[in-house]
């Protein structure tokens, strides 16, 4: 082992990354647990030390260059494969006082849409510097963060919302403000973004200098006034950061209704995966008094609700989130005490679009032998079924065997198309 620029240099498939990734586990949690006490200068000195720790950049070079999905997409340099030597490279290059350089666009379709989903992919070493200070911001707003935020959040998935959701409304009907934020990468305010983001200067510029740092499309640059890029790793973190606090104005205005604060604030509920989110209460007016509310906070943040995406509905009539459909039904006395049963169904429209995905595969593989239009159905329908198997998806995952027609009837009522 050798020392190289003040860093230590081995051959790449020989580190022990397991004790790398302890190590620095350990230095996170100093830092949650500092986030947790509120003392603000251990947080900024532990995280200064991350930034310059060996054991950091290797495993952020690593997630970046091997792990994350997009390793084999190229910035605005070309870059998208690294060999051992030139890894370690930019492990040793990697500091935050660099300008960062402009995402390139890339855009890509929505599922079942026409329209496309603009991407901004970072350079290779700004996407390495990302997930360093990612690491380093991560566990000081994991300690902050609100209980019933789910989206991008380690140890933390679609299905922990969904059955938040179920608790709440498992005993009571209710009625429900299903919301998405518009275009909510695309329109953050950087200004509010960096004064509630609140860190140390050296962290705030080098997010500043990604937020402003522009994007290529074909050859044309273009500035950045709002938004985070989304495509960049540090992203959805920041995209949660902004919108942080949601859930709390909520139980501010639960206080000030009428009655005892602390039922109103447990009567009160909202739910959110990044910017996607359902606030529950059993009165209709103050479901809809939440959504001037949460249309005001969200405009501080340079952002507003999408109209076609945002309605108030009640529990008995459905409502979709996160792919899923969630439904109470009106049953007899036998059947359930409260008279009714809450059913979570895979949506028709996740449905529908599964198809028009498979439909897509087998055109495309129609003159291929069997087997290899096996190989590409496989995954596809393994982790559908995944994703739906911890709810009332039996009948929705039973089907096809024997017919050729979508049973809406049974799935969704005899009125469903």
């Amino acid at each position: 082992m050798s020392k190289t620029l003040g860093f230590q240099t081995v051959e790449w498939n020989k580190v022990n990354w397991r004790k790398l990734e302890k190590t620095l586990f350990k230095l996170q949690k100093r830092i949650f647990r500092a986030s947790e006490r509120g003392d603000v200068r251990a947080i900024r000195k532990l995280q200064k030390t991350l930034m310059k720790s060996w054991t950091a950049k290797m495993i952020a070079v690593r997630r970046v260059t091997q792990e994350n999905k997009g390793k084999k997409t190229a910035g605005i340099d070309g870059v998208k494969h690294l060999n051992q030597r030139r890894r370690l490279a930019l492990v040793d290059s990697l500091k935050i006082s660099k300008k960062a350089q402009p995402t390139r666009r890339v855009w890509i379709p929505k599922p079942g849409r026409k329209e496309k989903r603009p991407l901004g992919i970072p350079t290779m070493y700004d996407r390495a510097l990302q997930a360093l200070t990612k690491q380093a911001l991560e566990p000081e707003w994991e300690a902050r963060f609100e209980p019933n935020s789910y989206g991008f959040r380690p140890g933390r998935s679609c299905h922990d919302a969904i059955e938040a959701t179920f608790k709440n409304i498992s005993r009571k009907p209710k009625w429900v403000l299903d919301a998405d934020i518009a275009k909510c990468f695309d329109k953050i305010n950087h200004d509010a973004l960096l004064s509630k983001l609140n860190t140390y200067p050296s962290i705030r510029r080098l997010i500043k200098s990604w937020l402003k740092a522009g994007v290529m499309d074909k050859g044309i640059f273009s500035t950045t006034e709002k938004g985070t890029p989304q495509g960049g790793v540090i992203s959805p973190l920041l995209a949660n950061i902004a919108l942080h606090g949601m859930e709390e104005r909520i139980k501010q205005f639960a206080e000030t209704m009428k009655g005892n604060k602390s039922k109103n604030r447990r009567a009160l509920s909202l739910i959110r995966y990044a910017d996607d989110f359902v606030i529950m209460h059993k009165d209709q007016t103050v479901v809809e008094e939440c959504q001037k509310i949460i249309s005001k906070w969200l405009n501080d943040m340079g952002l507003e609700l999408k109209p076609n995406k945002t309605k108030v509905t009640h529990t008995f009539d459905g409502f979709d989130f996160l792919g899923f459909n969630i439904r109470q039904y009106k049953v007899g006395k036998n059947q359930s005490k409260q008279g009714f049963k809450t059913i979570i169904k895979p949506s028709k429209e996740k449905v529908l679009e599964h198809y028009r995905q498979l439909s897509k595969v087998i055109d495309k593989y129609r003159a291929a032998p069997q087997e290899a239009l096996i190989r590409q159905l496989k995954p596809m329908i393994r982790g559908w079924c995944n994703y739906y198997s911890s709810v009332c998806s039996k009948e929705t995952l039973a089907y096809g065997h024997a017919t050729r027609t979508l049973p809406w009837d049974t799935c969704y009522g005899k009125n469903s198309p």
